[in-house]
């Protein structure tokens, strides 16, 4: 039931609930605490009357003290050193008449005609060596007001009778703690003692304990709504806004929601803000890109099936075998181009899962490019006559960050894209250099027709337009896979044309690792 509860909750009232529970918890078990503490004080301060009481009970049996004013006065005199720390001790006869007061050692005239008061009665009933506290009114009349001689004269018909009795007192601001037993000769109760004593040390250790106890709630009730105001408006009003701003996404809301103020914060959700933002716009990104690659590619796909259906059509109602030579040839050459287009796409898509789980790392670039450069000259130096030359600076590394595999990918569609532009038996050159601030410099150099545009960065485009003839014998996205390649690794790449000879000349600059 709890954790239902708490799963519909907001943070900030998870937040306050628990605090609530725990702070209820924290106070009840503070409210029995406080309950349970001054009965345990006043069980330690009535131990030493109980031992005095037994002491002094003990001296008027042996001395055979009778209960008489004369008799217990001597006595009083004698011992008056046992009760000089305690405040009063009286004593009665049996039939509950005052016959000695410590009171009147000091010549004070008082007698006990004066009532001693008391609101509230706490019992102590000593029973197996346990002591249990307990609460009790003893009204007189209509006056809920209880004199020592009453409380003697309901101890005497109690079942607390023979048993030490211990109650409080509080008025005038005092507390008192007094304890009485009477006083057993032969077996027969000749009469009582009482032990009145000021215990405001009591009163005062519990009110201390209730007031530091109310202070702490209080400060910790005050630092809960601060850090509560604080938790609501620094961080889950921001995270509020954060899941308002992708629910917009989500439901393509053309009410936007501004991140910015959230996104210059040091900490851990200004991160999170730009970090999220910064998805957002690479997945918008990603959709426009694969929106427009999808309609590129229908326009691409659209032209060889054009041409297949026109001379698919012809193919069936000429009869002349040169002509139906030429549109075979017409027909294999727009199949092969529909499946380049489908291949490539297809292997797009799939580079881009696999870029985002491979990890970079450092590595000499020079043995990878002369691994591809070796492949090649394996395959067109005896197919096409075609040399392709690995030249390096004379530096003894080459170290670059990136991904081996797409730097093989990389050569390998440059040099796929120079050869497929070079007559047989002409020579390609891959150069491999380090500029003054030690970035890796890859030059690929051929000898075929060069560049007609001004503009070369168009090369890289996807499905480019302005192609040459051959241009026919390539999907058109190589060039444009390389491009993401070579930004994926930080770089830049640049066409040309060569200056001292014909041909064209792609660079790559790789960043300083």
């Amino acid at each position: 039931m709890f954790n239902f509860l708490l799963k519909n909750l907001s943070i900030l009232k998870k937040f306050l609930l628990i605090n609530f529970i725990f702070f209820t918890i924290i106070g009840l078990l503070t409210f029995f605490y406080l309950k349970n503490i001054q009965p345990n004080l006043i069980k330690k301060k009535s131990s030493i009357h109980i031992q005095i009481i037994n002491n002094t009970i003990e001296n008027l049996n042996i001395l055979n003290i009778e209960f008489n004013e004369e008799d217990i006065r001597r006595f009083l005199f004698s011992t008056r050193f046992i009760f000089q720390n305690l405040d009063r001790v009286i004593f009665f006869n049996k039939n509950l008449e005052l016959v000695g007061d410590t009171d009147t050692l000091d010549l004070d005239p008082r007698s006990f005609s004066s009532r001693l008061d008391i609101i509230e009665l706490e019992i102590l009933n000593d029973e197996k060596n346990k002591n249990i506290i307990e609460k009790r009114n003893i009204n007189i009349g209509n006056e809920n007001l209880v004199s020592l001689k009453d409380i003697l004269f309901n101890y005497a018909g109690s079942k607390n009778f023979g048993k030490h009795f211990t109650f409080t007192q509080e008025a005038f601001n005092r507390f008192k703690l007094t304890t009485i037993k009477n006083v057993f000769r032969d077996d027969k109760n000749i009469g009582y003692i009482a032990i009145t004593q000021n215990a405001n040390d009591v009163k005062a250790a519990i009110d201390e304990r209730k007031t530091f106890i109310i202070r702490t709630a209080f400060a910790v009730g005050i630092v809960i709504l601060i850090f509560s105001f604080v938790l609501n408006r620094y961080f889950l009003k921001p995270i509020q806004n954060l899941v308002s701003y992708t629910n917009q996404i989500k439901n393509k809301d053309n009410k936007k929601i501004n991140i910015d103020k959230l996104k210059v914060r040091n900490d851990e959700l200004g991160l999170l803000s730009s970090s999220l933002d910064d998805m957002t716009l690479e997945l918008q990104k990603r959709i426009s890109n694969a929106e427009n690659f999808s309609t590129d590619l229908v326009h691409e796909i659209r032209n060889p099936l054009a041409s297949l259906k026109s001379a698919s059509e012809i193919l069936h109602d000429t009869k002349d075998s040169s002509q139906r030579y030429k549109l075979v040839n017409i027909l294999s050459h727009d199949v092969q181009r529909i499946e380049r287009l489908i291949t490539d796409y297809s292997q797009m898509l799939k580079d881009e899962v696999a870029l985002s789980k491979e990890k970079f790392k450092k590595f000499d670039i020079f043995p990878i490019v002369q691994s591809v450069v070796d492949d090649y000259n394996n395959i067109y130096k005896v197919k096409r006559g075609i040399n392709i030359s690995c030249i390096n600076d004379g530096n003894k590394n080459y170290i670059i960050s990136g991904i081996e595999n797409r730097i093989e990918q990389i050569i390998a569609n440059l040099l796929d894209n120079a050869i497929s532009f070079s007559e047989d038996n002409k020579n390609i050159e891959v150069k491999i250099s380090k500029d003054k601030t030690n970035q890796v410099k890859l030059n690929i150099l051929d000898e075929g027709e060069g560049f007609k545009e001004k503009d070369t960065s168009k090369i890289f485009k996807r499905f480019y337009s302005n192609r040459p003839d051959k241009f026919g014998q390539h999907s058109g996205l190589g060039l444009n896979i390389v491009k993401n390649l070579v930004d994926l690794h930080k770089g830049s790449i640049n066409a040309s044309n060569r200056h001292q000879k014909k041909g064209a000349n792609i660079e790559i600059i790789f960043p300083k690792s």
